[in-house]
């Protein structure tokens, strides 16, 4: 009777089983559910990852576009000034971004590695941990923005001026209280994905996308309503996603998983290993604010040049917009064969996570190399999209632009590779590979650079040596991230023989 009660009470976090008592791969009642999972196990490497690629490609540059929207309306409506505003609130967005990713994608690399070992209950609990924790976090968000001073501080952090600070204030409050939709919209959104889905995983955020563009046009141009408009259009739009979403995993039938009530009771271990592999993700978005934070901070070399600070704000956030933009795309890779890596590492089927995650690098460099080219071919036209006209704020822009994307045909070999670790369920080496681009290697190169390179060559100034510090740490990471992949394939070998067990 003891042994069966302590049985009973490891259910949550052991059961190999669903509820109906069907192990996964192996329900009578729904077979055509189960076969949307058991076949990343079984079906063409390269097919799978055309079809969760191109979807999950286009989510994340869907998910990306709101913030280039938001710019290009704000841009187009009030001109340097709403670039100024939009540039300055951005680090706070891309960390809102990033605690996003690190609960879904944490949630979800769980989840994928339980379905690879047949344990749907087990994922399910993932899902329903991964809604909690989004709740919560929003929460907390939303709390905090009540007060005016936590917005102030985030603004100075940012290097807001005097001149910007309001209209900075106004849309960052309103996205605060609109957290909670994009943290299941596009958290949660991944699950949609793993349960084999991507299709309506791209469609999910596709609508939220629409609904945004619609509703920034009515609010900035036609009611003239600027940053508040743009920032309520924003939240509207992840609003229907959120909704979209949620509707799929409880009310669609015949899906893999279901979100369940039961399930959103916090599991303390299930929490932490959701944190341990999502951290990689939230380290990629969270560098990435602290880099904008910090240029945003070192705006002061634009106030010894010719164009000025607000001019110099307006085009490092034209520039930080642009590079993040095309980044997208090859995160979206990595996200769309993690479900495959992870379900079958879970499965140990080791020849088909090595092919996963070459297609998975091939893809990401070509993807790379072809918006390394558009970018080469079309600057200004691009730069011209957010409203900066000026000749001289454009020829800068453009230099900057050119500069800092250098080394964009290979970065998508790093995000790939450190995505592996994390989808493999071997964390620490993901985050250290995520810190190495943002943090460990572009951080110091961009306090060193402005002091160092104009001292070598004359030519450049401070404001210029801040863009290539960025081509010089992407060099750095990928290097670093060569050696971790050489390492990882001794390893599997190791593991595919035997001679060692895999642990996650």
């Amino acid at each position: 009777m003891a042994a069966a009660a302590a049985t009973k009470a490891k259910l949550p976090l052991d059961l190999n089983e669903e509820s109906t008592g069907a192990p996964l791969g192996k329900d009578p009642k729904n077979p055509e559910r189960d076969s949307k999972v058991s076949r990343m196990g079984t079906a063409s490497i390269p097919r799978l990852i055309t079809e969760f690629a191109i979807p999950a490609i286009l989510g994340m540059v869907v998910n990306g576009a709101y913030n280039v929207v938001d710019s290009i309306f704000l841009g187009q409506a009030m001109g340097e000034i709403g670039l100024s505003a939009a540039t300055v609130a951005n680090p706070i967005m891309i960390v809102f971004m990033a605690i996003s990713m690190l609960i879904g994608n944490g949630g979800n690399a769980l989840a994928a590695l339980r379905l690879g070992e047949g344990r749907r209950v087990d994922a399910e609990i993932s899902l329903g941990n991964t809604v909690l924790l989004s709740v919560v976090v929003s929460a907390i968000v939303g709390i905090a923005a009540l007060n005016p001073a936590v917005i102030d501080s985030l603004l100075t952090l940012s290097s807001a001026t005097d001149d910007v600070r309001p209209y900075a204030h106004a849309f960052l409050q309103i996205i605060c209280f609109g957290f909670i939709f994009q943290c299941i919209g596009m958290g949660v959104n991944n699950f949609v994905r793993t349960a084999g889905a991507p299709n309506r995983a791209l469609v999910t955020m596709l609508i939220g996308l629409v609904v945004s563009l619609v509703f920034n046009y009515l609010f900035v141009l036609r009611f003239g309503w600027g940053v508040e408009g743009s920032a309520l259009a924003t939240i509207i739009g992840q609003g229907a996603s959120c909704v979209s979403v949620l509707w799929y995993f409880i009310f669609t039938k015949k899906v893999p998983l279901k979100l369940h009530f039961r399930y959103m009771t916090p599991h303390l271990k299930v929490i932490g290993t959701i944190l341990s592999l999502g951290f990689a993700s939230f380290a990629v978005q969270a560098g990435m604010a602290v880099v904008n934070f910090v240029i945003n901070m070192l705006v002061k070399y634009g106030a010894l040049s010719p164009i000025g600070a607000d001019d110099a704000l307006a085009s490092i956030g034209v520039v930080q917009r642009i590079a993040m933009f095309t980044v997208l795309p090859l995160v979206g890779v990595a996200v769309a064969i993690q479900p495959l890596l992870g379900f079958n590492y879970g499965a140990k089927l080791i020849d088909r996570v090595r092919k996963t995650l070459w297609c998975g690098i091939a893809g990401a460099t070509v993807l790379g190399t072809v918006m390394w080219a558009v970018v080469h071919l079309f600057p200004e036209a691009i730069v011209g999209v957010f409203g900066i006209t000026h000749p001289g704020l454009v020829d800068f822009t453009v230099f900057a632009l050119k500069v800092q994307l250098f080394m964009l045909p290979f970065v998508g070999f790093q995000i790939v590779g450190s995505n592996y670790f994390q989808a493999t369920g071997q964390p620490l080496k993901s985050i250290v590979l995520s810190l190495t681009r943002q943090i460990l290697f572009l951080v110091p190169l961009l306090f060193a650079l402005p002091e160092v390179l104009p001292q070598i060559m004359s030519q450049f100034t401070g404001l210029d040596a801040l863009y290539f510090a960025t081509p010089l740490a992407d060099f750095l990471s990928i290097f670093t991230t060569v050696i971790f992949i050489i390492v990882e394939m001794r390893r599997l070998k190791k593991l595919e023989r035997g001679e060692i067990e895999a642990k996650f």
